[in-house]
């Protein structure tokens, strides 16, 4: 086959699965209101989520949504800049993967990070990801 008519083919086939993969992002989108958070184990072998909105009424299937919600509040949405819970942590590598999609107040929320392990996590985010 010549290179053109390769790379022609090529292209063809991604235009005509660009309409699915669309179609597979709209089927799983952010919330409009809240966010989705998400906990992963390493290589994603488990992985658990909930929501969470902080708007009246607090909730959202967190179990502990009101004290997440003082402390995304106290960070001003910042999840750099949780409050936490330090406390000391072991130093095993059990790598833990976080992400927060949605809305807080108004704005377009987008967040992942992953931590050494559970622990370290808990001390970083405190009851945010405890679910």
């Amino acid at each position: 086959m010549h290179p053109l008519r390769t790379t022609a083919l090529a292209a063809a086939a991604l235009l005509a699965l660009a309409p699915t993969a669309t179609a597979v992002a709209e089927a799983h989108p952010a919330p409009r209101h809240g966010l989705l958070l998400t906990v992963s184990g390493a290589g994603n072998t488990w992985i658990r989520g909930v929501g969470l909105h902080c708007s009246s009424p607090v909730g959202g299937g967190h179990p502990a949504a009101r004290a997440a919600c003082d402390d995304l509040t106290w960070a001003r949405g910042d999840f750099d800049a949780l409050p936490g819970d330090p406390h000391p942590c072991s130093k095993q590598y059990d790598p833990v993967t976080v992400t927060a999609d949605g809305t807080w107040r108004g704005r377009t929320a987008h967040w992942k990070k992953t931590f050494p392990n559970a622990c370290e996590l808990d001390a970083a985010t405190g009851p945010v990801f405890r679910f």
